[in-house]
């Protein structure tokens, strides 16, 4: 194990009680992400780009209905499905607990996607395309990825590595909370914690360790990142 890999595992959680499907976090991803802009039509034909998304639930009987939510990206799996069945190891793991995607090796064979239990990767249809003045607002911390590719969320890792540097170059670790992907940084009742699950102080790891945790499709031993909170309950991330 590397020395890195003691010091950083870099995970989410997502608090259900606090989330009101604002749709802020998909929002963010977008606009930090270069996520292609998608028709109505094409759209509706399935080939919508975003990198995360908000599934909505129903519980109770009308008229006594309430709505829940719960955001759905890359689960980042210690033991990703997707993983295995690239031919050209576009898909990979790291040491910090991150499965990365490289675009520039990516073929477009979708096999990841469709080993995907959690269905978080999107298929790059067409060449994007933004009309002005949009072009302007494009993030050139991050590449514009053509079509024939597969694309996901990678935890804004642009983000996480300008933390790493800036504290590589003050000579200290990354301190709790500084690095914040787009979507943690923007939800409204703050919801998602992203940080540092090595660190057992970390308010991340604190999170994860609540009686309230869970994680999707445990039963199939991805071993995901990304843990979620039960609603209903009283303890909160902030």
């Amino acid at each position: 194990m590397s020395r890195q890999a003691r010091f950083y595992q870099w995970g989410m959680v997502i608090d259900l009680d606090r989330c009101t499907g604002c749709g802020a976090c998909v929002v963010a991803c977008q606009a930090e992400n270069n996520v292609a802009l998608v028709e109505k039509q094409r759209f509706a034909e399935g080939r919508d780009m975003h990198w995360l998304r908000i599934e909505r639930y129903w519980e109770g009987e009308f008229p006594h209905v309430r709505a829940r939510f719960l955001p759905m990206l890359c689960q980042h799996c210690g033991d990703a499905p997707c993983e295995p069945v690239c031919p050209v190891y576009a898909s990979y793991h790291n040491d910090e607990g991150l499965n990365g995607q490289v675009y520039n090796r990516c073929v477009g064979t979708r096999y990841c996607g469709n080993n995907c239990p959690y269905a978080v990767r999107v298929f790059n249809f067409l060449n994007p395309d933004w009309p002005q003045p949009l072009p302007d607002q494009l993030n050139p911390d991050v590449t514009v990825r053509s079509r024939g590719v597969m694309e996901k969320c990678t935890f804004c890792i642009q983000r996480i590595r300008r933390g790493k540097e800036t504290a590589k170059s003050e000579k200290r670790l990354v301190r709790d909370g500084e690095i914040q992907p787009a979507c943690a940084q923007t939800c409204p009742p703050g919801a998602i914690v992203f940080g540092n699950l090595a660190d057992p102080d970390s308010h991340v790891s604190r999170l994860a360790r609540s009686p309230r945790r869970f994680r999707l499709f445990e039963d199939l031993g991805t071993d995901p990142s990304v843990i979620y909170l039960k609603g209903g309950g009283h303890e909160h991330a902030g």
